[in-house]
């Protein structure tokens, strides 16, 4: 009689729901899910962190709106791709962290690395739960890739009972879940909602679109500028911690003071809005809110609440984009906070570094220009101070940068995913010196799987986001303990086998990354930079 395991269940769900590429780190709980996972056509990239499993994971999902797969082990190993999580939920990214667990016949009696692994989870999840048993083991997975995707995107997590992987079963009666099983169900906006938007719409003066991350990736980047297009009204994508002060937005804390509506179309009002209150907005600012989670339409003041519904944020885009025609035209307003949005302080164009290091506007100019030769290419944001800069200032085919979360330190697993996504074409992460140190291992998983990548490293030698918050806070005289060293990171990616360059003056910048583009390697270049605190873009007057 022919059987199968838990865990040859689970590598044949996971294929027929589509997925192509896991991210894993190996332990004891999931090796039964290595060795099941060799009858498929699934590709591991095999890490050197569990948390760089799920932020690779991550990156997949945002790029691809499929579900990111990470497999990593139980224990310690959960937690610490766990931690990533919280990267994720924030950037609504469609992730499902799966996880070795003690066995079920063992919990309570002391298990090796026994754990509440899904309650740690569950804070930084849209679900998370353990399989309970062979059978639910396929639906369960079904389960967790529908709820990853649907309504707000977000990661799911399940624990994987090592005796249930280990378990064999008669394999007759055995149904693997198809993607059928995992479809979503998309929650279209109701009529009188979408007549009820363009009213609000149509009776401001100044109306505001804001959208969230979910509509941040190229698919939805498109339905922003065909919704601008046809109403003739701003709308900008929000997925930055700066919030108001996101330096991709040029002066929008300027605009948001003067909108009488702001529509809110899958964008919480969070501490990223200033919470709504004034003056980031005007007190007598209306709002108009729409997503798929509930608890969120409550978050406005209820005097102020022009309009809410649940919907999902892409239908009611593209709603509004066809039945806009009827909307009074406000092109002033429209010309007025475009203009603002693409303002950059002119005095930027002169700015020049201290000898010996370059200034983050430098660096900028030729990872821009290296960019507009390569159209295809992905430019990555990381870092506290350094990463706003080429935020401000660089535009790439598609973009990805940490947050909402504003966690540092997932650049370089998420330029791995970039370029595994997209081969062929060229992967520049901009990040600071510190975030190097997070993951600076994945250069070896870079090299052993021949991914190339370009990691732009700006080296001040110390944690300046922090730095600047002391100099703000406490003076000069009391910045203590956020210093580093001007490590060599170029000869450290050396060192494992990929290409290193160290760059001190901006004219040997540009050859420098053409030098790591041609090598075709995992490649650093090390560019010594000045300290300075990242943009604040105010127009004068």
């Amino acid at each position: 009689m022919q059987t199968l395991r838990g865990a040859d269940i689970v590598a044949r769900t996971l294929e027929a729901l589509g997925v192509t590429r896991i991210f894993t780190l190996s332990g004891n709980h999931i090796m039964p899910v290595f060795d099941a996972l060799l009858e498929t056509g699934i590709a591991l990239v095999h890490t050197r962190h569990e948390a760089a499993c799920v932020h690779m994971a991550d990156a997949w999902g945002r790029l691809t709106g499929e579900v990111g797969v990470a497999l990593v082990t139980g224990g310690q190993g959960h937690t610490n791709g766990a931690a990533a999580l919280t990267t994720a939920l924030a950037a609504d990214s469609p992730v499902l962290l799966l996880s070795g667990h003690a066995g079920l016949s063992e919990l309570g009696r002391g298990a090796f690395q026994e754990l509440a692994q899904a309650d740690i989870a569950r804070p930084m999840t849209k679900a998370a739960w353990t399989a309970g048993s062979v059978a639910s083991l396929g639906p369960d997975l079904a389960r967790a890739f529908r709820i990853a995707r649907e309504g707000r995107p977000g990661p799911v997590h399940l624990s994987l009972p090592v005796d249930l992987l280990e378990t064999a079963v008669p394999a007759a009666a055995v149904r693997i879940p198809d993607r059928a099983a995992a479809a979503l169900r998309v929650a279209e906006p109701a009529p009188d909602l979408v007549a009820d938007l363009l009213a609000a719409l149509a009776g401001a003066e100044r109306p505001l679109i804001a959208c969230g991350p979910a509509l941040c990736d190229g698919s939805g980047r498109a339905a922003m500028a065909a919704l601008e297009e046809s109403l003739g009204l701003p709308v900008v994508g929000m997925e930055s911690p700066r919030g108001i002060n996101d330096p991709a937005l040029g002066a929008f804390a300027e605009v948001l003071a003067r909108a009488d509506l702001l529509v809110l179309l899958g964008k919480p009002l969070d501490f990223t809005l200033r919470f709504g209150a004034a003056p980031a907005l005007a007190p007598d600012c209306r709002f108009a809110i729409v997503d798929p989670d509930p608890a969120l339409l409550a978050r406005a003041p209820a005097d102020r609440l022009a309009v809410s519904g649940l919907a999902d944020p892409r239908p009611v885009a593209a709603a509004l984009t066809a039945r806009a025609t009827a909307l009074p035209r406000r092109e002033a307003w429209h010309r007025d906070a475009r203009a603002a949005l693409a303002y950059r302080p002119p005095a930027w164009a002169d700015l020049r570094g201290i000898e010996g290091r370059l200034h983050p506007v430098e660096l900028c100019r030729a990872v821009a220009a290296f960019l507009e030769d390569h159209p295809d290419g992905t430019l990555i944001c990381d870092g506290g101070e350094i990463g706003q800069w080429p935020q401000a200032l660089v535009r790439a085919g598609r973009r990805l940068i940490n947050g909402v979360s504003g966690t540092i330190g997932a650049s370089i697993p998420f330029a791995l995913a970039a370029a595994l996504e997209r081969p062929g074409a060229p992967v520049v992460a901009v990040l600071g010196d510190g975030t190097f140190g997070f993951h600076m291992a994945e250069f070896d998983t870079a090299v052993r799987y021949r991914i190339p990548f370009i990691a732009v490293v700006g080296n001040d030698a110390r944690w300046n986001a922090e730095h600047q918050i002391q100099l703000r806070s406490y003076g000069p005289e009391r910045t203590r303990h956020c210093d580093l060293l001007p490590t060599r990171y170029d000869t450290v990616v050396q060192a494992l086998g990929g290409f290193g360059a160290l760059v001190t003056e901006a004219a040997a910048f540009p050859a420098a990354l053409e030098a790591a583009q041609a090598s075709g390697l995992p490649a650093c270049v090390n560019v010594m930079i000045e300290s300075v605190p990242a943009p604040v873009i105010r127009r004068p007057g």
